[in-house]
C-alpha cells in the first residue's frame, strides 16, 4: 500500500512511518514541524525512503497534494496539551479532518483511514465503590479542588471512589481538547459511512516512548519529568500524584495502527488502546529515578489544573479481539525511553518558563 502519515515526523507518527516501511509499504509523510515540539527543525528519525512533505494539514492544498495517489491515511497531525486555548483545537484538529474527507470524497479513492482520537474524551469515566457499586460523577469542581479534596466520593456512603477501566461506550469530553478529539473522531466515522470511505478512529492512552519532543512544555509527561530530572530539579506534580493513568508504549499504539488498517471487521468503529493497568503519577516518577539512577523526589506544592481527570484507565477489550495486545510494560518502556534521552549531549527543561503561564491563565491553580 501506499500510506499517508500526517505528522508523521512527531512521536506516534514516526513510529506508525517506520512499522509501515518495514512491512514492505511505501510511505508519504505530511508535517509542518511545527515549534515548540520541533524546535531544532526536521528531526534525524524521519527516513531516507519516506517522502517527505513539509506542509499543514490547515492548508487545503497541502492536504490535496499529500493525498494523490495514496491508499491509506494515518491522520495522527494534532494539537495536545493543557493550555488555556479554546478556538485553537478546533481548527487544528477538527477543521482539516472535514477537508481531508471533502478531498477524499471528490478527488482520492482512498481505501482507509485511520485517525487519532484520545482517552481525553471519556472524561472522568467509571468510578467504583467496594460497597455501593459503580458510579460516573462529573468533572470535579473548583471549589472541591481548592481544599485539596482530591478523590471523588460515593454519592451514598461518602468514601473515595477508585478508578474502574472504561470501555468505548464511556464518552464525555470535558475540556477543549476533548472536546475536538471527539469531533475529529465524529467527524471521521460518521464522514466515512455517509461516503464509504472505510474509517477506524483510536483512542489512545497517555502515550510515552523515544521521539517524545524534549521542547514542548505543555505535553508529553514523560519528557517533561525527565528534562526536569536530567537537569537536576524535581518533577512538579499536581494534586497528590496519587492520580492514576494508563501509561502506553507508541510501538504498542503504531502497531494498533496497522492492525486496523488491515481488518475490515474494524471499520466504522472506535477502539480504545491502553493496557487496562493504572500507574500513579508518583510510581512512575519513582520508576524514572530508578532507570536514570537518581534519587528523585516530586515536588508536589497543592497545585491542581481545573477538568483534570483523577483516574482513567481503559478497557482495550475489543481491540484486544482483533488479535492486538500491548507487548510493552512501564519499566521496560522507560529503559527503552531513558536510553533514547541520555544520547543527547544538551538536556534543557522548558517547564519553568511555561508554568507562569499556565497560573496566570489558571490553567493551573493552588488549593487553600
Amino acid at each position: 500500500m501506499k500510506a499517508l502519515v500526517t505528522g508523521g515526523a512527531g512521536l506516534i507518527g514516526s513510529h506508525i512511518v517506520d512499522l509501515l516501511l518495514a512491512r514492505g509499504h511505501t510511505v508519504r509523510i505530511l508535517d509542518n514541524l511545527a515549534q515548540p515540539t520541533h524546535l531544532k527543525g526536521k528531526p534525524s528519525w524521519i527516513p531516507p525512503q519516506a517522502e517527505f512533505i513539509l506542509g499543514d494539514v490547515r492548508s487545503r492544498e497541502d492536504l490535496d497534494r499529500s493525498l494523490e495517489g495514496v491508499d491509506w491515511v494515518f491522520h495522527q497531525a494534532a494539537d495536545g496539551g493543557f493550555t488555556s486555548a479554546i478556538s485553537h483545537y478546533f481548527t487544528n484538529n477538527s477543521l482539516p479532518t472535514a477537508v481531508m474527507f471533502e478531498l477524499i470524497r471528490d478527488k482520492h479513492p482512498v481505501k482507509k483511514v485511520v485517525v487519532a482520537s484520545s482517552q481525553a474524551v471519556l472524561g472522568e469515566g467509571r468510578y467504583g465503590c467496594a460497597e455501593h457499586g459503580v458510579f460516573h460523577p462529573k468533572s470535579r469542581q473548583v471549589a472541591q479542588l481548592s481544599v485539596g479534596d482530591w478523590e471523588h466520593h460515593c454519592p451514598l456512603c461518602g468514601k473515595p471512589l477508585y478508578g474502574v477501566p472504561n470501555d468505548e461506550t464511556q464518552v464525555d469530553p470535558f475540556l477543549p481538547y476533548a472536546m475536538s478529539k471527539y469531533w475529529n473522531e465524529m467527524l471521521a466515522l460518521n464522514l466515512g459511512k455517509l461516503y464509504g470511505i472505510p474509517t477506524v478512529a483510536l483512542r489512545y492512552s497517555l502515550t510515552y516512548g523515544p521521539r517524545q519532543s524534549l521542547f514542548n512544555p505543555y505535553t508529553g509527561i514523560c519528557s517533561i519529568f525527565s528534562t526536569r530530572i536530567l537537569t537536576g530539579k524535581a518533577p512538579v506534580v499536581y494534586e497528590d500524584g496519587c492520580q492514576t493513568r494508563d501509561f502506553m508504549f507508541v510501538e504498542d499504539v503504531a502497531r494498533a495502527n496497522l492492525l486496523v488498517a488491515e481488518k475490515d471487521e474494524a471499520n466504522y468503529q472506535a477502539f480504545n488502546v491502553g493496557t487496562g493497568v493504572g500507574t500513579s503519577v508518583l510510581d512512575f516518577i519513582d520508576q524514572l529515578g530508578r532507570v536514570y539512577r537518581r534519587r528523585v523526589r516530586a515536588e508536589l506544592r497543592g497545585e491542581f489544573r481545573p477538568g483534570d481527570v483523577r483516574h482513567l484507565v481503559t478497557d482495550a477489550s475489543r481491540l484486544r479481539a482483533l488479535g492486538w495486545a500491548p507487548q510493552v510494560p512501564v519499566q521496560e518502556g522507560l529503559m527503552r525511553y531513558a536510553a533514547w534521552i541520555q544520547q543527547f549531549t544538551t538536556i534543557r527543561e522548558y517547564f519553568t518558563e511555561a508554568e507562569r503561564l499556565l497560573k496566570s491563565t489558571q490553567v493551573v491553580m493552588q488549593s487553600k
